[in-house]
């Protein structure tokens, strides 16, 4: 059994452990240390525990305490996930499918990515570090993800897709075959993605449009 710590205390953290256990319940495989978060509120305080676990503190001093450890960070925001893993590295950081997944042949998944339950990767995909496929979530054939990209529950990104890092795909919805989506982007939910998106801006609508443009730009 390999020991671990779930960076973050929020929902995303519990359903990380959710995917954990069903790792677990089919091979032994992760010793759940506790939870690490700079600054959890008191209601996740509350719900971590109602799981049995415990917060060990912040993020650097528990990785510090316990350095043979492992850890997944499991922050929903991709903006905040780059930030971390700038902070903590990835050699140490594992990658969890939870049994329900599918993963097609000769997809590669890179250090610290989460695939839920139910997400469905096709096949000659790229999962970037520290990726996440929530419930449901679908990557088709030869798609590429960059580092720290969320696909919320039932979003779908069709072939041959480019995703840069730090990109946010909302609930729901659909990125279409051949498109390149760059750094920092975000798709709001039920949006049907029909051209290239630039970087920094936010998407809505069916067909999707600009909706804002943001100065943000980091580097993971």
């Amino acid at each position: 059994m390999r020991e671990l710590i779930i960076l973050g205390a929020g929902g995303f953290a519990r359903e990380t452990l959710d995917v954990v256990e069903a790792v677990n319940a089919v091979s032994p495989t992760f010793e759940v240390l506790g939870f690490a978060d700079d600054a959890p509120s008191a209601l996740a305080l509350e719900r971590v525990a109602d799981r049995g676990h415990r917060h060990l503190g912040g993020i650097d001093a528990a990785l510090a305490a316990h350095p043979s450890s492992s850890f997944i960070i499991a922050v929903g925001s991709p903006e905040h996930r780059a930030a971390i893993a700038a902070r903590v590295g990835s050699d140490r950081a594992e990658t969890v499918v939870h049994p329900s997944a599918s993963v097609g042949s000769r997809t590669s998944i890179d250090n610290g990515s989460v695939i839920c339950a139910g997400a469905l990767v096709s096949t000659n995909v790229r999962l970037g570090r520290h990726t996440h496929l929530n419930p449901g979530a679908i990557v088709g054939h030869d798609s590429v993800l960059g580092d720290a990209v969320s696909l919320n529950p039932g979003a779908v990104v069709s072939g041959d897709v480019r995703i840069d890092e730090r990109v946010l795909i909302g609930a729901k919805s659909v990125v279409l075959q051949g498109l390149h989506i760059g750094a920092d982007v975000t798709v709001g939910a039920a949006a049907c993605v029909t051209k290239d998106a630039p970087p920094r801006v936010t998407l809505v609508g069916v067909p999707a449009r600009v909706h804002t443009t943001t100065g943000k730009s980091h580097t993971s």
